[in-house]
């Protein structure tokens, strides 16, 4: 943890996230005559990635519902107590 005050940040802005991109650092805080207002830190990578089609072959419905899937449209309505069954 870092704490440098405005003057400093703007002039080494580099520098600083620098040290945040080599782990040197997990956040600086930006302080204003000497009380912290606002932090860096390194915005997260998105590891969780939604693919298309990842769930495949998962979903399995019961004999019941064995038919046209848009025949579901009213069973479902139903469950919501609409439509009929």
């Amino acid at each position: 943890m870092t704490q440098v005050n405005m003057f400093e940040a703007k002039s080494d802005l580099s520098r600083l996230i620098r040290l945040l991109e080599t782990k040197e650092e997990d956040v600086i805080y930006l302080a204003r005559n000497g009380k912290r207002v606002a932090q860096l830190t390194l915005i997260p990578e998105n590891t969780n990635k939604n693919k298309i089609g990842i769930a495949s072959g998962e979903l399995i419905l019961p004999e019941k519902f064995d038919r046209d899937f848009d025949e579901l449209d009213n069973y479902v309505a139903s469950l919501f107590g609409e439509g009929e069954e």
